[in-house]
């Protein structure tokens, strides 16, 4: 099955990548994917695979049935939406829309999704089961389009047994991917200040209630809550990256915004961890003669991969690929909504090696330079057969 499926990757990559090109020359911003949601239902009605058009929206799931599909089903995922960047990459598929680029790989995610549908559905007649394919969009912005999918129903009809996801690793060359066990991806909170006081000249603060010293004061503070409460156990990062303090060099403002986020690994100690934040910053505020109003937009959960599961992806990726080429990946503080899925049946979330230095496909994730080693697509698209083929094989 190894040679089948690789074969098959082979044969089919230079149309994989044509439609990467093409996702990746039309990026859509975050609950505005109407044509990539499209795009996904042509491609899989040209394949002769059932579909549904329109889960969350813009969403597509597909339906791939080999011998007695009732015995057991694997859904594999893909997300499809982009991010509010202007590409600076100067490719002939650079993007069309300006300001919107797929700076996340969701365009890789997707077309190794499609791609994995050819082949398993090529072979639908050596194997058990059935295939849920999850063509998810929403996922760089809250509340997620995991979150909305498995609400309307995407576990269920039939009842998924276990999920598998991948994602682009511009870090890791690509030939290589990486996963782990357990906890992987933080959770990922998004925080909304507004702290009021009493504007007036820059010269004179005796006369006003300096929002700016507040906010000052706010912030530097609340990194005790990471350095001195949280749990050795959960990893923490709280960050703010916008502040708008719209003052000048002699004008105090009557208020300052601000906004940030918090992540960890731990969902106790993130709900303990919101009440002191919106506590001690309320506190300060007061304490200084302003006010201050702080939200939290709970955000994605902690992102848990099974581990029988991942053990067992971990042997197909070797399998798949040689020992050599498969890593042990460490935790990392950024989030994905894909912990949704985790947090509802047996999941896996492994990285698939993008990076390529002479290519310079090893920019960061969420840059404008970012792009990937178009031949990592078809590992994308063979492990992606393989593990689901492996799995329905399993009647652990």
């Amino acid at each position: 099955m190894i040679t089948k499926i690789k074969t098959l990757s082979a044969q089919y990559l230079a149309e994989i990548i044509a439609i990467r090109r093409h996702l990746h020359a039309n990026p859509e911003l975050s609950y505005k994917e109407v044509e990539t949601g499209r795009y996904i239902a042509v491609q899989l009605a040209a394949m002769g695979i059932a579909y549904m058009h329109g889960v969350a929206e813009n969403g597509v799931v597909g339906l791939i049935y080999g011998r007695n599909p009732t015995s057991k089903t694997v859904a594999l995922r893909a997300d499809f939406d982009a991010l509010p960047i202007l590409e600076k990459n100067d490719v002939e598929y650079k993007s069309k829309n300006e300001g919107v680029m797929h700076a996340c790989g969701h365009d890789a995610h997707t077309a190794s999704l499609l791609g994995a549908a050819r082949i398993l559905h090529k072979l639908r007649d050596e194997w058990d089961g059935t295939v849920k394919l999850i063509f998810q969009p929403a996922e760089e912005k809250l509340p997620g389009g995991a979150s909305i999918m498995i609400r309307e129903g995407v576990l269920h009809n039939p009842d998924v047994d276990l999920i598998i996801g991948q994602h682009v690793h511009p870090p890791m060359k690509a030939g290589r991917v990486g996963m782990r066990a357990g906890s992987y991806m933080a959770s990922a909170d998004e925080i909304y200040v507004t702290i009021k006081g009493k504007g007036g000249h820059g010269a004179m603060p005796q006369d006003c209630v300096d929002p700016v010293a507040i906010m000052a004061t706010i912030i530097t503070t609340l990194q005790q809550i990471v350095s001195r409460n949280a749990p050795p156990t959960a990893p923490s990062v709280l960050t703010f990256g916008k502040i708008i303090a719209n003052g000048a060099t002699n004008i105090i403002p009557d208020e300052v915004y601000m906004e940030g986020t918090f992540r960890t690994f731990d969902e106790g100690w993130r709900t303990t961890a919101h009440q002191k934040m919106i506590r001690m910053a309320e506190g300060i505020a007061e304490s200084m003669g302003g006010s201050c109003e702080f939200r939290i937009d709970v955000g994605y959960p902690v992102l848990h991969n099974d581990t029988k599961l991942t053990e067992r992806a971990f042997q197909h990726a070797i399998d798949y690929l040689g020992e050599a080429q498969v890593e042990e990946l460490p935790i990392r503080m950024t989030a994905e909504d894909f912990a949704y899925y985790s947090h509802k049946i047996p999941a896996v979330f492994y990285r698939l090696g993008t990076g390529n230095a002479a290519l310079n496909t090893h920019n960061p994730l969420h840059t404008a330079n970012f792009n990937i080693d178009e031949s990592s697509l078809e590992i994308g698209m063979g492990l992606f057969a393989f593990m689901a083929y492996q799995e329905l094989q399993n009647r652990a």
